[in-house]
Parts: C-alpha cells; sequence; structure tokens
C-alpha cells in the first residue's frame, strides 16, 4: 500500500447516525435515493392500480455512506433505509430489490423499528421470506437477490452492511421478478409463488 492510498483510507472515516430515527445524520458523503410510486412501475403485480394512485407517493428511502470508492475491493459501504406502510392492492410497498453483480458477496440487515419482511431468492429462483422485527439481524447469503416488504403500519428503518465492490444487479429483478410475491392474506403476510 502505498502512501496515497494510506492517506486516501485515513480521512473521513467518522460517520455519525441517529439510531433512533434509523438515518444517517447529514454530511457531504452521504448519498440519498428516493423512489416513488411512479418510478417503480413493474414492480407490483397490479400495475393497473398502481398508475391509479398518486405517483409521487414515497414507497422508501435509501442513505448509503461509501467510505472508499465503489469497487474497492475489502471495504465495505453502509446505509439505512426507510420503507413507507402501504399496498399495491395486496401487495405492501417494498423496495426494489436486487442481486448483487458479484454475485459471491453478501449483505447484512437489521431491523431498528417497525415490522416487514426480507424476501430472498435464489438463482433457481427458489423463493422465501424471513419475518423482519425491531432488533433482528439478517445474514444475506451469496448468490441471493433480496428484497424488504413493510407489513407493518408505521415506516420499517433498518441499516445495512454491504462488501464495496458487491455491485447491484437491478435488471435481473426487472426482467424476470421474484420467484414469489408477497400478499396481505386474511390480514396476514404470505408469499405466494409468481407465475412471471
Amino acid at each position: 500500500m502505498n502512501k496515497e492510498q494510506v492517506t486516501n483510507l485515513e480521512v473521513g472515516r467518522i460517520m455519525r447516525m441517529d439510531w433512533k430515527k434509523g438515518l444517517l445524520l447529514p454530511n457531504a458523503e452521504v448519498r440519498e435515493t428516493v423512489k416513488t410510486l411512479g418510478q417503480l412501475e413493474g414492480i407490483f403485480l397490479n400495475e393497473d392500480t398502481g398508475r391509479t394512485m398518486d405517483q409521487n407517493t414515497v414507497v422508501y428511502r435509501v442513505q448509503a455512506w461509501r467510505p472508499v470508492p465503489e469497487g474497492t475491493e475489502g471495504a465495505q459501504f453502509w446505509g439505512t433505509m426507510v420503507i413507507e406502510p402501504g399496498q399495491v392492492n395486496s401487495e405492501y410497498f417494498m423496495t426494489h430489490g436486487h442481486f448483487h453483480r458479484k454475485r459471491n458477496r453478501t449483505e447484512f440487515y437489521s431491523l431498528i423499528k417497525g415490522e416487514g419482511a426480507l424476501i430472498l431468492m435464489d438463482e433457481t429462483r427458489k423463493t422465501w421470506m424471513e419475518a423482519m422485527s425491531a432488533g433482528s439481524l439478517h445474514f444475506i447469503p451469496p448468490n441471493v437477490a433480496h428484497r424488504v416488504a413493510n407489513t407493518g403500519q408505521e415506516p420499517l428503518r433498518l441499516v445495512a452492511c454491504w462488501p464495496s465492490d458487491a455491485g447491484h444487479d437491478y435488471d435481473a429483478i426487472r426482467q424476470f421478478g421474484f420467484g414469489a410475491r408477497l400478499l396481505r392474506v386474511n390480514g396476514k403476510p404470505s408469499l405466494i409463488r409468481s407465475e412471471n
């Protein structure tokens, strides 16, 4: 490691977190993205109903702290996510979902507040879910796509940690979706096998 690499690793390594809100405090290094219903066309089962809803409705927000350049091997990123409560027909508000570009990379999610479900799918399209509640810590294995749905009545707040060289493959999800959908059936979240 040369002197420039050491210097780059030592600069700006401190970030502040508001643990009650599940948010990184505003900082020039924090990137934030907001996804509205209109930006998530194609991920919900009933697109017609989705189009009749306010397209500016915020579904989720993501903050990412990337203390090293993306693609740096051996480092990690930290992020937060807030998923709003809501449904498109019987399907819960959820994140888009992704595989990692480097499929053998892992990730951790931990729920701070709310109720939700971590939906996981392997490369054979086998899909399963894990219930999420405050304090639960979830390991996302290699070669597994993942998304989170808010199954509660309040904003779901979580933190995440992933390798800085993992990347995100959203295209596979846009094209094929997950092998099952999380729907509210008889008042409870139920994973229903998908036809797409």
